[in-house]
């Protein structure tokens, strides 16, 4: 293979090796991103957030008089694992909620707690149902000592659920509540930094107007109870117990209500929550907007912990992100116009050297043609001179004493 072949071989692999970057790079940003984007399958966290409320004696329930104690060290915990459903679309998460008094022991110090389940997608965090799948249930609650199975009760989710979509934006999203059992406005307010990681904050009211200390029952949610005789959302007790004026041994009734007040930090890159503050409110009235014995009213945030391993929960999944659907793609688009550029300059060169091989003179920029010289007035070179061919003598006209 001589040397003109090569190098023609070679523009032309330069040239095809720019159009596959390219190529690459359109995919990448398009398709390849679309199918990374996607909440994990993998996902096993324990989050949890410390504060302190007015909280119920659990003990007092089997006393003369409920007890309300004030400034109670208070945790909620969240443990979120992956069950089936869960594929390269949908992935379900279940989520035990718990929030107890960290100052009692076991079931004296618990005051909340449920199991939900529910089906989201994987890349819009929206809650997804099916004809097999209701999209979300809740267990019925167990003591600790009761080793049957749990009890599944349906309960369809819809809006979001525990995060946020990926590409996360500044704009209001519904966000569901399972005690409430449907969706509130998430209220897009700001960007803030929390530990080093730019967040998108957002605030959500259920049963409540206005927001921070300010913010006043407007319609607080009847407690729906998940026991059969809903025991735990209606009470009916002495008025003594309740603490009421009048006839100790009166029986009143009393429903319970619900209200809480949220704070998100999302990750909009990966839609991640990576901190959260709750303010719940639980009690019992027999007018909803006038409370009467509170249950449990709360306030806790994130711990350092749960926020630091949530920040680099969203980190991973930023950079994976961010590596195949920003710097691949920006990464092969250069190389790729490199190469193509590359490519056409080198075929160039070849054209313009084996046009100056076939005729020396056309890779001038003055050359003439017709093999006349672009000015006709210089000398001309001996090589170039026109000669003018003399006649040969013929024998006859050779003088007579001269022999042939």
């Amino acid at each position: 293979m001589n040397r003109a072949v090569a190098l023609r071989i070679a523009a032309f692999g330069l040239m095809g090796l720019g159009a596959a970057l390219l190529i690459a790079a359109l995919l990448l940003s398009t398709y390849t991103k679309g199918r990374i984007s996607k909440i994990p399958l993998d996902i096993d966290t324990t989050l949890v957030s410390d504060g302190t409320g007015t909280v119920l004696d659990p003990a007092s329930l089997l006393g003369e008089r409920f007890v309300v104690d004030r400034n109670a060290p208070v945790a909620m915990q969240q443990q979120l694992s992956v069950e089936a459903p869960s594929n390269s679309d949908v992935v379900t998460l279940q989520v035990g909620d718990t929030l107890r008094r960290t100052d009692r022991q076991q079931d004296n110090g618990l005051l909340l707690a449920m199991v939900d389940t529910v089906t989201v997608d994987r890349k819009t965090a929206l809650a997804v149902s099916s004809d097999t799948n209701p999209g979300g249930a809740v267990q019925k609650p167990r003591s600790i000592e009761d080793q049957n199975p749990p009890t599944n009760v349906a309960l369809p989710h819809d809006g979001l659920a525990y995060r946020f979509p990926f590409d996360t934006e500044k704009k209001t999203y519904p966000f569901f509540d399972p005690i409430a059992q449907k969706a509130y406005d998430a209220n897009y307010e700001g960007e803030e930094d929390v530990n080093g990681l730019n967040t998108y904050r957002f605030t959500q009211n259920v049963g409540y107007d206005g927001s921070g200390a300010e913010a006043k029952l407007d319609e607080p949610v009847k407690y729906a109870s998940l026991y059969d005789n809903d025991e735990d959302s209606q009470v009916t007790a002495r008025a003594s117990l309740w603490g009421l004026e009048g006839d100790p041994d009166e029986q009143i009734t009393m429903d319970r209500f619900y209200a809480a007040q949220r704070t998100f930090w999302v990750d909009p890159v990966s839609g991640t929550i990576v901190k959260a503050k709750e303010h719940g409110y639980h009690y019992y009235a027999r007018d909803a907007l006038k409370p009467e014995v509170t249950f449990a009213d709360y306030t806790v945030t994130s711990n350092e912990d749960t926020v630091e391993s949530q920040v680099a929960s969203a980190r991973a999944e930023g950079d994976t992100v961010g590596l195949w659907g920003r710097i691949l793609p920006i990464t092969f688009t250069v190389l790729g116009l490199v190469a193509l550029v590359g490519g056409v300059l080198l075929g160039a060169f070849i054209l313009r050297a084996e046009a100056a091989l076939i005729d020396p003179g056309l890779d001038e920029a003055e050359h003439g043609f017709f093999g006349r010289r672009p000015d006709d007035s210089g000398p001309m070179p001996a090589a170039e001179a026109k000669t003018e061919k003399l006649p040969t003598q013929r024998p006859s006209d050779l003088p007579p004493d001269r022999p042939v």
